[in-house]
């Protein structure tokens, strides 16, 4: 078995064994019963268990590594992290509505990137007791065994249950398997159980960043819908757009299937140096051009769904397009944002 780097040793036995304890933690609240909270709609579930294991993680991350940044979902933001090269981004459950329904498709998830890029990760699954770690430059583990990425030319495409339910049943995509937590889809990619995955709606850093460590050390990539890369310890870490990633082929095939099939993607928080600014017409370009809360469903160079918001009143200022997608795109925004109000 390849050694692990000695560089990130102490990391990754120190994470390693906050995600089991955390993992320990979440099981202990199924047995006991849980109490669901939702954030903003019943989309974003929370519960105790969430805090207990975020508090469990974050207070080990900073015994162990105080000088280090540190960013979790269930934890209020400190721009400290700002100005740390090393940032240690957490979810203590991606998948928390998976774990409030009693489906084993939830993880922990530790991930640490250093300069914005994810180097470390580690995802944990309580409920079926599998360890995926993994270093750029390494390669990825699973319960301490050498896994990689598949060579099956037919591809497993791994898709967001919730995004399959509500839309992807629609299309014809070859090879679709549904599942819930993205951090977790990511881990069985990188560790051959699947080849790429993509999604439509944005996702946060804490979903994705251990995730995309597994996938960048097992030799594959993340990256947003439209081609740019993804980086991390953002001042909002908020990944403005849908995604798409795996092994190096399979995301090439995925990308032109997408592409046939007009398949969108929203964009939050649009600017004109964003690639999908082109999608507005010249006009709305003028009147836009300066607006913080310009949000677009999009396929290819035509928008489905237009919705501007004042990003402080959460007031919706303009609202236009398919019904359908119209109301896909509140939902992003609304995770993203809190509740909108009409005027």
């Amino acid at each position: 078995m390849t050694e692990p780097n000695p560089i990130l040793r102490t990391e990754t036995q120190v994470a390693s064994r906050l995600a089991r304890e955390a993992g320990a933690t979440l099981l202990l609240h199924l047995r006991s019963g849980l109490k669901v909270e939702h954030k903003t709609s019943a989309d974003d579930p929370v519960t105790e268990a969430d805090r207990e294991a975020s508090a469990l993680i974050m207070s080990g991350l900073r015994e162990a590594f105080p000088a280090d940044g540190f960013l979790s979902e269930e934890e209020v933001d400190n721009p400290v992290r700002l100005e740390r090269d090393r940032v240690w981004i957490v979810d203590p459950i991606d998948g928390t509505q998976e774990f409030t329904s009693g489906s084993p498709d939830y993880c922990v998830s530790i991930g640490l990137c250093i300069g914005g890029q994810p180097v470390l990760g580690i995802v944990y699954a309580p409920a079926t007791d599998e360890l995926f770690t993994g270093e750029v430059g390494l390669g990825v583990f699973k319960n301490g065994q050498p896994v990689g990425f598949r060579s099956d030319p037919r591809y497993v495409l791994s898709v967001s249950d919730t995004e399959h339910r509500r839309e992807l049943h629609r299309h014809d995509l070859p090879g679709m398997v549904p599942s819930g937590s993205i951090a977790l889809k990511l881990a069985r990619l990188a560790a051959g159980e699947a080849d790429v995955t993509f999604t439509m709606s944005p996702r946060n850093e804490w979903d994705i960043a251990a995730g995309h460590a597994l996938v960048r050390a097992a030799g594959g990539e993340l990256r947003r819908r439209d081609g740019r890369a993804v980086t991390y310890n953002a001042a909002k870490p908020h990944i403005e757009q849908g995604l798409i990633g795996g092994r190096l082929e399979a995301v090439a095939w995925l990308e032109h299937e997408l592409a046939a099939r007009a398949l969108p993607t929203a964009h939050l928080g649009l600017t004109p140096a964003d690639p999908a600014w082109r999608v507005l017409s010249a006009a709305d370009q003028l009147a836009l051009d300066g607006h913080p809360g310009v949000n677009v469903r999009h396929a290819g160079e035509h928008w489905l769904a237009l919705l501007v918001v004042d990003p402080a009143s959460r007031q919706v200022q303009r609202a236009e397009g398919d019904a359908f997608h119209l109301e896909r795109l509140s939902r992003d925004v609304t995770r993203a944002l809190g509740p909108l109000s009409q005027r």
